[in-house]
């Protein structure tokens, strides 16, 4: 499962928790990352501990000894490697542990965006609906960083500190109970102050990435709609609008800081007397020669690295709020359930035909129905044409039979009569969609070569056979105007082809996929009349094969209508006409509306 299967109460309420569980997956390099970091902070207390008792032993005159005839330096050399070994020890281990701490989180980030991408292709197609590109492209990016940058500053600041602490404050319990207890309790206070603003730098946070998707909304529609901007003059009505969903976004982030500028340095000025503190009582001590100068000297650096350390507890507490808020949007959509679930059951080899039987559907799944109880039939290798006014529920029709889209009430049935007719929720979604192909009038081709985009449909066609498809597709002409041929990259969607040229080529890989059902929505209607024709004839060719596809062909162009058996006509979300061209021209008054004749 996507989301990572069952999980315990405590990971259900804490999406980050459930995050931070993914370093389960690498326990040989979580464990070695602890283990360095928690010798570093060992070190670190240890080295401070040795220059209290190299400060002690040179009070006492112990470092550098008169001796006959000059200094004895043997002592001060002494510390001197010591503390220099120690410190060059602690350096490379320090710098393993970071590299290691920012490869894991990495690889987390990396692990965190491989899964949100395949449960993306996993939801159907509502759900995206429901939902801008903005919206998860930003769970993508700004959700994932955030994420990342909690995690590994959790292995900065959370995990050292916690060592830093445990053992900076066992160091001052050693000297005196007093000396450790007062800086220990005044640190729960300062943390318990600034856990208080946790929820309010969440709900901050979740402003923020509110505002963030409609930034990323916006510039994805302005990249992908330029031309349609250019061509409506909306230019200056776009960069109007970034501006207000920037300006909106700004305001959110400002208010964030603000709050944390109000109330964080008050916590930390609380930690911060924890210095006064160990000088006065510590100075008191040595008055009392319970405690030497060395021991007061350590004493301060460990309390300066333990308050250096909990002051950054207040920025590390805001990056984790934020964290906390991009981990639910990204567990939102890693724990959405698809609507449609793939069934067990394959499909017989062999022709397919087609059956609606009282389908009713609604392109959201939730109401506002567009087909009401809607059935017809297409026999195994016929071609039929479907057609209809605007918005009458083509497409929507035409997404219910790979079941991108799911009826809301009946059943839709492929098969034969010879091989039986199974209903597409008990089949497996991979087989059912290699078996009927829909070809939509949008038609998207990615930025890659032709010949990839060619083989998305048949990954181990040849050179002849792709060639072969596009002279089906009646797109030859386009192949030998392409100075790389087959190689020629297409740019981002196709943008170096015409609409014409990209709607042949998307029909080309329909055809080369070999589909026993293939549904054309509206496919041919960038092309001009004669090429349509020779695209149009080609597909009849298709019946010479010895199992020719069926074809549901969706359009409104007469010349495409021909080439079929027979017309459905679909009017108010039922079938209203049935018959060919000819029989409906005479008897349909709301068929000849339609075509013009």
């Amino acid at each position: 499962m996507v989301s990572g299967g069952s999980k315990a109460p405590f990971l259900a309420r804490s999406p980050l928790l459930r995050c931070l569980a993914i370093y389960r997956e690498m326990p040989l390099r979580f464990t070695a990352t602890a283990l360095l970091l928690a010798a570093v902070n060992v070190a670190l207390v240890g080295q401070q501990v040795l220059v209290g008792r190299a400060v002690q032993e040179a009070g006492g005159g112990r470092l550098v000894r008169h001796i006959a005839g000059g200094l004895d330096y043997s002592r001060a050399w002494h510390w001197a490697v010591v503390l220099m070994a120690l410190s060059l020890a602690r350096g490379v281990v320090q710098y393993g542990a970071g590299l290691l701490s920012l490869t894991i989180g990495q690889e987390l980030l990396t692990k965190l965006r491989g899964r949100i991408l395949a449960q993306i292709q996993r939801l159907d197609l509502a759900y995206h609906w429901r939902h801008g590109v903005g919206e998860m492209v930003t769970r993508m990016t700004r959700d994932a960083d955030k994420l990342r940058d909690a995690l590994i500053n959790f292995w900065r600041q959370m995990f050292e500190t916690g060592l830093v602490v445990v053992i900076s404050v066992g160091v001052l319990f050693s000297w005196s109970p007093w000396l450790g207890a007062v800086p220990f309790a005044l640190m729960v206070l300062g943390i318990a102050m600034l856990w208080s603003q946790a929820d309010a730098l969440v709900r901050l946070d979740t402003r923020i990435g509110a505002a963030y998707d409609a930034v990323t909304q916006d510039l994805s529609e302005g990249v992908n709609g330029v031309r349609v901007i250019k061509a409506f003059g909306l230019s200056q009505a776009r960069v109007e609008r970034f501006r207000t969903h920037v300006d909106t976004f700004r305001h959110e982030a400002r208010a964030a800081i603000a709050h944390a500028s109000k109330r964080v340095p008050l916590p930390q000025a609380v930690m911060a007397l924890g210095h006064a503190w160990v000088l006065g009582y510590g100075a008191w001590l040595v008055s009392r020669h319970q405690l030497g100068i060395g021991g007061l000297v350590a004493a301060m650096l460990v309390v300066n690295t333990l308050v250096l350390r909990m002051e950054g507890i207040g920025r590390l507490l805001q990056v984790i709020a934020d964290a906390r808020a991009s981990a639910a949007r990204i567990w939102e959509v890693l724990d959405a359930e698809p609507g449609i679930v793939s069934g067990s059951d394959e499909l017989p080899a062999g022709p397919l035909g087609l059956k609606l039987e009282h389908i009713s559907a609604a392109p959201l799944g939730d109401g506002g129905m567009v087909l009401h109880d809607l059935s017809f039939a297409i026999r195994p290798g016929e071609i039929v044409a479907l057609v209809g006014p605007t918005g009458a529920g083509k497409s929507i029709l035409t997404s219910l039979l790979p079941r991108l889209l799911e009826a809301g009430a009946g059943r839709v049935l492929v098969g034969s009569d010879a091989a039986g007719w199974h209903d597409v929720r008990s089949l497996t979604l991979s087989e059912l969609r290699r078996r009927v192909h829909v070809l939509p009038q949008e038609s998207f081709l990615f930025s890659d070569t032709l010949a990839a985009n060619l083989r998305l449909a048949a990954p181990n066609a040849s050179e002849d056979e792709l060639i072969d498809a596009l002279e089906q597709a009646a797109a030859g002409d386009v192949l030998a105007r392409l100075g790389e041929g087959l190689a020629t990259k297409v740019g981002d969607r196709g943008v170096t082809l015409s609409g014409g040229q990209r709607q042949r080529i998307c029909l080309a890989r329909a055809l080369l996929s070999g589909a026993d059902l293939l549904v054309l929505d509206d496919a041919t209607s960038a092309l001009d009349a004669a090429t349509e024709r020779r695209a149009i004839a080609n597909i009849r060719a298709l019946r010479g094969r010895s199992e020719p596809p069926t074809m549901l062909i969706v359009s409104s162009r007469l010349s495409t209508i021909l080439a079929a058996d027979r017309v459905l006509v679909l009017a108010s979300g039922r079938i209203v006409a049935n018959g060919t061209h000819d029989q409906l021209s005479v008897s349909n008054s709301a068929y000849r509306a339609l075509m013009g004749i």
